[in-house]
């Protein structure tokens, strides 16, 4: 007799992997600044908390079970990162706080006011047939990076690059009809081709072109809850 559920089909045989493409969104008044490219990203660990049952009694026995608000925390590691996360790590060039310090360049005051930020990253899906088979595209909304431990060691025979570790907080935003989230995942397995591109061209902007109608370069921008319910609810 054959069952109804089949086990172990090449295709249903998934598994998600690696890190790239890692975009940094700056906060300002008016939002998130333009994106900058992320090199050098090695790990983002995602660390979600709360989510946690209370229970309460009643009668002598368990009434009903209530649960906390869950919150997205991550662990973000690389061997660089951008000038722009400079603030976003409590550092403020000198030339912008110093009175007649304009001239100064390269010189970073530590332990400032930290500027919240979004990111984006890529991790890849793959199965037993296809390696390649597509992606998932995250979105972090509101992140805050806290101080991190930084260990600067002499070269030796065996030298090692340092590797910068942060971790994220984030306060969850507004998305029409559910609850408030922090982040957002887009799975391009599961999404048409179009839309996939017209997501990817609002995260990674365009480059300009020459000839005989030359465009200007398009900066990349961090789409908000709206934009992506517009684009995927769009007809085409």
């Amino acid at each position: 007799m054959g069952f109804n559920i089949v086990w172990d089909k090449s295709e249903d045989k998934k598994y998600e992997t690696g890190v790239d493409r890692g975009v940094l969104y700056p906060k300002n008044s008016n939002g998130y600044g333009d994106g900058v490219a992320w090199n050098g990203l090695t790990n983002v660990n995602e660390n979600p908390s709360g989510a946690e049952p209370t229970a309460l009694y009643a009668d002598n026995q368990k009434y009903l079970e209530l649960m906390s608000d869950e919150q997205f925390g991550a662990t973000v590691e690389a061997y660089t990162y951008p000038d722009e996360f400079a603030k976003c790590n409590g550092e403020i060039a000198l030339q912008e706080a110093a009175e007649g310090a304009q001239g100064i360049t390269g010189v970073n005051v530590s332990q400032q006011k930290r500027t919240p930020f979004g990111m984006s990253y890529r991790t890849k899906i793959g199965n037993e047939d296809d390696p390649d088979l597509g992606y998932k595209i995250h979105l972090i909304y509101n992140a805050k990076a806290r101080p991190s431990q930084k260990s600067y060691g002499t070269i030796n025979e065996t030298p090692e690059a340092i590797t910068f570790s942060w971790e994220i907080s984030t306060t969850p935003i507004d998305v029409p009809n559910m609850k408030p989230t922090a982040h957002i995942i887009i799975d391009s397995t599961k999404i048409a081709k179009a839309k996939l591109t017209a997501l990817e061209t609002m995260l990674y902007g365009t480059a300009a072109t020459t000839g005989e109608n030359p465009t200007e370069a398009v900066a990349g921008k961090l789409p908000t809850p709206e934009d992506l319910i517009k684009l995927f609810t769009s007809e085409g």
